[in-house]
C-alpha cells in the first residue's frame, strides 16, 4: 500500500513543471481576451427635438473631438431610420477600443476633461432641464481576437443608407455561447463576409440591460440593397446545413433588429 500511494503521488519536479504548465495556459488565455476589441455602445433616450439637438451639439463639437484627441478613431453615431416621430428617440454611439485599458485610460480622461463645461447646453445642464431622459451604456467584446471591427464600404449617400444592428439573446449562459460558437467556429461570420453584408462588428454582450446576448452590425447601401442580401442569405445552401446542425438548435430565444442611418459627423 505504502509503495503505491507513493507512485500516486505526484514527484516535486512534476508538480512544478503542473503548475507552470498551468500558469502558461492562464497567461495564454489572458492574451487572448486582452487582445480582444471592446466596444462601447452608449444610447441617448430622448423626449423631443430639443434634447436631440442638444446632444448632437455635444457629439460633435465636444465629445467625439475629444476621442479622437485621446487616440480613439472610427467612431459611428447613428440615428434609428424614423427617429423624428418616435415617442423615445435615441442617438446611437458606438466607440471602440483596442482593450480594457484603453477604455479604462480614456474614461478617465474624459472625466477630467474641463473643455466639457464650455458646452452648457449638455454638460453643465440644471437638474430640471435634462438634455436626455436616459443615458444607457452597453459594453462589448469582440467574439474572436481575429475579428476587428471595419468601416463599411459604401458609397451611397448616407441618407439612404441601412446600418442594421441585430441583437440576439439566448435562454441561458451556456446556450449563449453556443450561437458564439455558431457565429465563429460554425461559419457564420464567414458567410456573411461572403454574402458581402459589410458588417462592421460581431460581439458578445459583456454588460447591458438584456442578456445573456451577442450584438452585430451589418451595413447596406438602401434598404432594397438590405432586403436583397438578406432574400440570398436565407437560400444560401451554407446557411441551410449551417441552420439545420442539431447542436445550433434554439439558441436564440429573441432576435430584434434596429434599422439605423449614419449622422453627417460620424467617422463611418
Amino acid at each position: 500500500m505504502k509503495q503505491l500511494l507513493a507512485y500516486e503521488r505526484p514527484n516535486k519536479v512534476g508538480l512544478l513543471f503542473l503548475v507552470a504548465m498551468a500558469l502558461l495556459l492562464l497567461q495564454a488565455g489572458l492574451a487572448t481576451a486582452a487582445d480582444r476589441e471592446i466596444y462601447q455602445l452608449k444610447i441617448y433616450h430622448l423626449k423631443d427635438k430639443q434634447q436631440e439637438e442638444r446632444v448632437d451639439a455635444f457629439l460633435k463639437d465636444a465629445f467625439v473631438p475629444a476621442l479622437h484627441k485621446l487616440g480613439v478613431q472610427k467612431i459611428g453615431v447613428f440615428k434609428p431610420i424614423g427617429n423624428d416621430t418616435a415617442v423615445d428617440r435615441r442617438i446611437l454611439v458606438l466607440i471602440p477600443y483596442k482593450s480594457f485599458n484603453q477604455l479604462l485610460s480614456v474614461t478617465e480622461r474624459l472625466d477630467q476633461d474641463k473643455s466639457f463645461e464650455s458646452n452648457s447646453q449638455y454638460w453643465t445642464a440644471a437638474y430640471n432641464n435634462p438634455p436626455y431622459t436616459r443615458l444607457e451604456t452597453i459594453q462589448i467584446q469582440s467574439m474572436s481576437d481575429k475579428i476587428q471591427l471595419q468601416e463599411p464600404q459604401l458609397k451611397g449617400p448616407r441618407p439612404e443608407r441601412v446600418y442594421e444592428l441585430r441583437s440576439y439573446e439566448s435562454p441561458n449562459e451556456k446556450i449563449h455561447a453556443n450561437k458564439v460558437q455558431m457565429f465563429v467556429q460554425g461559419g457564420e461570420i464567414d458567410l456573411f463576409k461572403r454574402l458581402g453584408f459589410n458588417g462592421v462588428f460581431y460581439g458578445r454582450v459583456l454588460a447591458g440591460s438584456h442578456m445573456p446576448n451577442l450584438m452585430y452590425l451589418t451595413t447596406f447601401e438602401n434598404k432594397a440593397a438590405r432586403d436583397e442580401h438578406w432574400k440570398t442569405f436565407g437560400a444560401d445552401p451554407e446557411w441551410k446545413k449551417l441552420s439545420a446542425l442539431p447542436e445550433y438548435q434554439h439558441n436564440v430565444s429573441r432576435n430584434q433588429q434596429t434599422f439605423l442611418y449614419p449622422v453627417a459627423y460620424s467617422d463611418f
